[in-house]
């Protein structure tokens, strides 16, 4: 079946697919989404972070043990044992997040009123044995440097005391609530409340990491907490329509006020004395 991916084509018919990081990125900036999406720029690139990505590959397999069987003794610790990792036919499909349009059974949907295919790649899904509902479940994971770590409960993902200081966790949130959506659409009835399952490399008393016994091996020690986040998704639709408007624009619009692509453009435009 013929996809509309990347460079976004007017002329055709079929839904654009749209990811939800690519709609986090409109959000940061409308400019940088334009260039991305309407001219195929392509932006520095930056290294990935395969640490981050291998501990959500272990935690998955972690839950996976007990999918569709009983929680998990973390989520029993935490006083969910009313919640068990959710089993569904589809769920290696609902992770994939590099091929989220390849079909319907992976994790998207169609918002029709701007034909855009919406989705992306989910952490886990966690089923709640008394209601029916599912509960949208990020994994994150972090390494606190101070010798004072914050806790790791709700003020960790909440949005900082000092309105001067920059909302770093704003895109986790976001993703909560954008997951949220999507999977509502899929048909199933989703509770507003999600959880972060942070796992938090720990240095604070720790004499090392390299094992004395077995030298070729190193450990790092994890703290582990379970953060409920109460979701509110009635901002994604209006986004996704606000996104396919810009879309549709010939000219590009301008660069937000915090956008470092556009502050350096702008730095460059000055140094070489160019007209925007």
């Amino acid at each position: 079946m013929a996809r509309h991916r990347g460079t976004y084509k007017p002329e055709r018919s079929e839904p654009y697919e749209l990811s939800r990081g690519r709609l986090e990125g409109f959000l940061n900036c409308e400019a940088c989404f334009w260039l991305d999406r309407v001219r195929g720029v392509k932006f520095p690139s930056i290294p990935g972070f395969l640490l981050n990505t291998n501990t959500d590959t272990l935690l998955k397999k972690d839950f996976d043990q007990f999918r569709g069987k009983g929680p998990h003794p973390v989520m029993a610790k935490a006083g969910l044992s009313h919640l068990r990792p959710f089993l569904h036919a589809d769920i290696e499909k609902w992770e994939s997040s590099l091929h989220f349009g390849s079909s319907p059974n992976h994790f998207n949907t169609i918002h029709e009123e701007t034909n855009i295919l919406f989705g992306g790649g989910l952490d886990d899904v966690w089923e709640n044995l008394e209601t029916g509902e599912l509960h949208v479940v990020d994994y994150k994971s972090t390494a606190q440097m101070s010798m004072a770590p914050a806790p790791l409960d709700e003020s960790f993902i909440a949005p900082p005391k000092d309105p001067n200081k920059k909302d770093y966790k704003a895109g986790y949130r976001r993703q909560m609530e954008m997951y949220q959506w999507i999977l509502r659409r899929k048909g199933f009835s989703v509770s507003d409340t999600g959880y972060f399952l942070y796992v938090d490399g720990q240095h604070v008393n720790e004499s090392g990491m390299i094992d004395s016994e077995n030298p070729s091996q190193a450990w790092m020690r994890f703290k582990t907490a379970i953060i409920p986040y109460i979701g509110n998704e009635a901002w994604v639709e209006e986004a996704l329509v606000r996104a396919k408007r810009t879309l549709e624009k010939e000219d590009c619009p301008l660069h937000s006020e915090e956008c470092e692509h556009g502050k350096f453009i702008e730095q460059v435009r000055s140094e070489l004395q160019i007209r925007p």
